[in-house]
């Protein structure tokens, strides 16, 4: 590892002692190489598994440029049957701690390369993940259950903010400012913040660690990575590609953990006095836990939180485009996006016409299957958790009124196989209007005017993103700017990408990842007086 700082021109950091065997450590070293998914006399592996033995299968944590082990490990399952595909590391805060101290003596270094440096690195990791794109495609679908189709486009958008954030690790600029008094300079500083801890979902397990950590390297950050339980393989492969691409040991630390270890290492990475900035994605209710963890040390903090995005089909639109959006926007990931929309409002003047086109197109474009399998379109949810949430916002909402157009039920595919739902007659007094559902349910409330949805649209105390389609130029402005939400799709049912800020306002975060403006969230401002002259 010293031979990379060298090529930095740089000092490594300082060397610690190799760890002392298992017996009398909390972790230790991992074996090199590959891991065969499914490959365990214990478990079976479900469609696909097998299609996963890689080198970019990896099963311990990694710590300061090593592959580390911990005292237990947990399964990872395959979302689709239930199969076992692999046992993890399962850290603990003494890996944590570890972890979070490699990245901080690894910080000076790295802070201290050049702009250009840091920035061939992240391209040669981009390069890397673009040359295994399948196989991290492969390891999503069999961790994550998304079909094949959206998990090789989920590598490609991740690869990108690699990308973009070695572009934009050059652009970091300060500033001169006119000094009012003649014997004084006055110059402002963007320095990096320091180590980040990041906390990222399952329903994204690559493209959510991308767009932070990209970011934070390109800033001159180092960081420690915390993948959720279900999905630790994408995080550890991610690793895998930094280590080949040459990103210098302590620069990216990943600790993936059970549940059960969950709140331990989640604490250490929000409390330790080393850890300078926190980054998470996730539910509200988790991050309000983290920002209490985070004021004892007043840490900067990056919060991108639960969504319950409204979807307004106004009577100008063009129900056809509507129709389109709306399927993309609810059924992406089988519900499971923090922007997918939650609530659809249709305007009375063509509300049949678009109840009748959605369940037209649910049943004759989606497909439900497993992940692995050509054609797939809806693969399973996360766990049977998932699935009992959305057949309990179904069951409250039919029992105060709704109708069920299509869907409603358990698909034979599985326990964690829903099929797409659409309701209708749906009132803002049921489950499935008032809270996040994360599923793929599509209720449909209509409405009279454009005040009415407004006030029903930013009646949430969330407002990650919004979608409304319509014609009308000037009713485009109104409503575009009146929605309480950080990202606004006009006539249109995806608006991520890299080069645009994400975020939301009210309890859905704090901050924007992504675009020019995600370089910010690892910046420190310094204010320089240079006088005497």
């Amino acid at each position: 590892m010293a031979t990379r700082w060298a090529s930095l021109g740089l000092r490594a950091p300082l060397a610690r002692p190799p760890p002392p065997p298992p017996r009398r450590s909390r972790f230790w070293l991992a074996a090199p190489g590959g891991v065969r998914l499914g490959s365990s006399s214990s478990s079976s592996a479900g469609p696909g598994a097998g299609a996963l033995a890689s080198s970019l299968v990896r099963t311990g944590g990694f710590v300061g440029g090593r592959w580390v082990q911990a005292a237990a490990a947990f399964p990872v399952r395959d979302p689709a049957s239930g199969a076992e595909l692999s046992r993890v590391a399962d850290c603990g805060a003494a890996e944590a701690q570890a972890a979070v101290r490699a990245a901080y003596e690894a910080g000076a270094a790295w802070s201290g390369a050049s702009a250009k440096e840091r920035a061939a690195l992240l391209r040669k990791w981009f390069d890397l993940m673009i040359e295994n794109k399948d196989d991290l495609a492969r390891i999503i679908t069999a961790e994550n259950g998304k079909p094949l189709k959206e998990a090789q486009g989920e590598i490609l958008y991740s690869a990108s903010f690699l990308e973009w954030f070695a572009e934009e690790a050059r652009r970091i600029y300060g500033d001169i400012i006119p000094s009012s008094a003649k014997d004084r300079r006055v110059l402002v500083l963007k320095q990096p913040v320091g180590v980040a801890a990041i906390i990222t979902p399952w329903n994204f397990p690559s493209a959510m660690i991308t767009r932070k950590v990209g970011a934070a390297l390109a800033a001159g950050c180092t960081v420690v990575v915390k993948p959720a339980e279900d999905t630790p393989l994408s995080a550890l492969a991610l690793a895998e590609l930094a280590n080949r691409a040459g990103i210098p040991a302590g620069v990216y630390n990943v600790v993936p953990c059970s549940r059960q270890q969950a709140v331990a290492v989640g604490e250490v990475m929000c409390t330790d006095p080393l850890v300078a900035k926190i980054s998470f994605t996730g539910s509200t209710a988790t991050g309000k836990i983290l920002l209490r963890h985070a004021a004892g040390t007043v840490k900067r903090v990056s919060m991108e939180l639960g969504g319950h995005a409204p979807f307004i089909v106004f009577d100008s639109a063009d129900v056809d485009k509507a129709v389109a959006g709306a399927l993309a926007s609810k059924y992406r990931n089988s519900g499971q996006t923090c922007v997918c929309t939650n609530r659809f409002l249709v305007q009375k003047g063509i509300h049949d016409a678009f109840v009748e086109k959605f369940a037209r197109a649910i049943k004759s474009e989606l497909r439900i299957g497993n992940g692995f399998d050509e054609g797939t379109t809806q693969g399973p949810l996360i766990n049977e958790k998932a699935v009992e949430k959305v057949e309990k916002h179904i069951h409250d909402a039919v029992s105060q009124g709704a109708s069920i157009v299509t869907g409603g039920k358990r698909h034979s595919y599985g326990k964690n196989f829903f099929e797409p739902t659409l309701l209708s007659n749906v009132t803002t007094r049921m489950l499935c209007t008032q809270e996040e559902t994360f599923g793929p349910l599509a209720p449909v409330m209509k409405f009279d005017t454009e005040e009415e949805a407004l006030a029903i649209a930013n009646s949430a105390n969330v407002g990650l993103a919004g979608y409304f389609y319509s014609r009308d130029p000037a009713q485009i402005w109104r409503v575009a700017e009146k929605l309480e939400v950080g990202m606004v799709g006009v006539n249109e049912g995806i608006v991520s990408a890299v080069e645009c800020p994400f975020g939301g306002v009210k309890q859905s975060g704090l901050g924007r990842e992504g675009s020019k403006y995600g370089i910010d969230e690892y910046l420190e401002i310094k204010y320089v007086c240079f006088g005497g002259l």
